[in-house]
């Protein structure tokens, strides 16, 4: 049976229901790349033994650094290094943003809070 394709913004719109709520679309080694439409504010957190990829495939969003935001369109990468800490936020209405990370890495790394989800759905 020859791998699966998946249409990333039409699964998200599809399944995910709620904004921060990664979904898993696909396991790579020892690494996932998830799905997630994102919301007004995130929690501020890192991540102290992984680093975490954004690619944004639809809005725009920003990601707020202490010394200061980076704002991301459709088609634009960044990689967060382990340790630095951050906080993910949308521009526009629930833009769709895939991350590559380890699949231990928790969506609020170090930060505790109602939107630490433990238990991810897939696409």
């Amino acid at each position: 049976m020859p791998p699966r394709k998946i249409n990333l913004v039409e699964a998200a719109d599809r399944k995910i229901e709620k904004v921060f709520d990664p979904h898993i679309a696909g396991d790579i080694n020892d690494s996932q790349a998830k799905v997630a439409k994102f919301g007004k504010s995130f929690d501020w957190h890192a991540h102290e033994h992984e680093d975490e990829a954004f690619l944004v495939l639809r809005g725009k969003i920003a990601i707020d650094f202490r010394d200061g935001p980076v704002e991301l369109g459709e088609g634009d990468f960044i990689v967060v290094p382990r340790g630095v800490e951050h906080r993910p936020r949308s521009l526009t209405e629930e833009p769709v943003v895939l991350m590559f990370e380890p699949a231990t890495t928790l969506n609020t790394g170090n930060a505790k809070s109602d939107l630490t989800v433990t238990e991810l759905k897939r696409l």
